[in-house]
């Protein structure tokens, strides 16, 4: 009986589940996108086909395919395939997992594909319990991950894994996979009369970010949550669209995504490009970033970049940290983009920043020299008696800049030209 419950459950979830997951490619003909890295010919999918995968790593934004592929992967080589989440699982289930692997390679000859899904949550030591099982081919490792793994997975697992990057679907892809949807009675949203046209489509596309989960979640919510007219149709508009969508921003305050967005920012500034600065920043400050974050970055660029090509740049963006620390978020967004247009535009020189690297190499690299004796200060007899200051040219009772030369550098370095610009 309890068999025959469980088939009941399963049908049942299987027919409730949701929309993106009903639609879930079975197999290569249906996956959408990725054709660098399983596309006729490509290394992975000749090793798929004759049966020979490594334990591999797919690295891609959200929607991207990564369970999907991997859940094809283990149908393909009927292999046997066990989903475990990094957020829900630990070592003590990984042990279980384990030795169901070992019995089934030992009694059935079947191989176990366990799919670690968001294995960057997995903490180093958890991560080392993986290592022996992998080593000895027991299981056969697909860990799936937002973040990047050379900075999140352990450099031991890392090297015993094959790193494939997935990227966002593109606007096509998403177009193929809702028209998909709308078209299959089966699996799909087929059984309902559902009018949409092609500008509402492409708008969904653009806004799911190349996330086929985004779109076809979003999809569903819209037919479901729309009446059918007079006809029976339900009609699906733009306004629909946007009420069904939950903005998401691909945007991570403690992930890579952090790093890349504001070098986009500090890049674009460097390179005078206003534009572009004010839309990276848009993307940091709409995310949620934090503004004082932001505007001790720009306090750091505004030495950096600008430097003595501007000296008013410094006092602007320590006004905009000061500015935002008054009023916050979200009135400081607009001071965030005076500051960030105003940093753009103005002229740009690095030399304070070179200038004070080579001070830094040649303090790591040379010896400490001793101060110059005429630098020095004499407060006592004993160091006046010892030659401390003597021969200093006190400047201001100079009027002849020449006559007041003197070297201020220890004798090694004389001469030496920091400043260069």
């Amino acid at each position: 009986m309890d068999d025959l419950f469980d088939a009941k459950l399963n049908k049942d979830l299987k027919n409730t589940a949701p929309l993106a997951d009903r639609m879930r490619p079975l197999n290569f003909q249906e996956f959408m996108g990725q054709e660098e890295i399983i596309g006729e010919g490509k290394l992975l999918r000749k090793a798929i086909e004759a049966d020979e995968i490594p334990s591999m790593i797919f690295w891609g934004p959200p929607g991207t395919g990564k369970t999907s592929l991997a859940k094809i992967i283990a149908q393909i080589t009927k292999s046997y395939f066990v989903p475990f989440s990094a957020v829900s699982s630990g070592v003590k289930d990984l042990k279980e997992v384990i030795k169901d692997a070992q019995e089934k390679r030992k009694f059935r000859g079947t191989r176990t594909i366990l799919f670690i899904d968001e294995i960057h949550r997995w903490n180093k030591s958890q991560q080392d319990a993986l290592l022996p099982y992998v080593e000895k081919g027991i299981i056969t490792l697909i860990g799936a991950t937002t973040e990047n793994p050379s900075f999140e997975v352990n450099s031991a697992l890392l090297s015993r894994s094959r790193v494939f990057v997935l990227k966002a679907l593109t606007k096509e892809n998403i177009i193929n996979l809702i028209n998909k949807a709308l078209e299959d009675k089966e699996r799909g949203l087929g059984n309902f009369v559902i009018q949409i046209d092609s500008e509402v489509l492409e708008f969904l596309a653009n806004m799911s970010n190349g996330d086929a989960r985004t779109a076809l979640s979003a999809l569903e919510f819209a037919v479901k949550a729309t009446k059918e007219n007079a006809k029976g149709e339900k009609i699906i508009s733009k306004e629909i669209i946007e009420d069904s969508l939950q903005k998401s921003y691909l945007y991570d305050k403690a992930g890579e995504e952090h790093y890349n967005i504001i070098s986009a920012l500090h890049k674009s500034m460097r390179g005078s490009d206003a534009d572009a600065s004010l839309y990276w920043l848009g993307r940091m400050v709409e995310a949620g970033e934090d503004p004082l974050y932001i505007a001790r970055r720009l306090v750091r660029f505004a030495s950096e970049d600008v430097g003595l090509a501007d000296p008013n740049a410094l006092p602007q963006a320590v006004s905009a940290y000061q500015a935002c620390h008054f009023i916050g978020m979200p009135e400081c967004n607009v001071i965030l983009a005076q500051t960030v247009a105003y940093l753009a535009r103005a002229p740009k020189s690095n030399a304070l920043y070179e200038a004070y690297g080579a001070v830094q190499r040649d303090i790591k690299d040379l010896p400490n020299e001793p101060v110059p004796l005429h630098l020095r200060n004499a407060p006592t007899g004993l160091m006046k008696d010892l030659n401390y200051g003597k021969g200093y040219k006190y400047t201001p009772h100079y009027d002849n800049p020449v006559a007041a030369k003197q070297d201020y550098l220890p004798d090694k370095l004389r001469g030496k030209k920091y400043l260069r610009k």
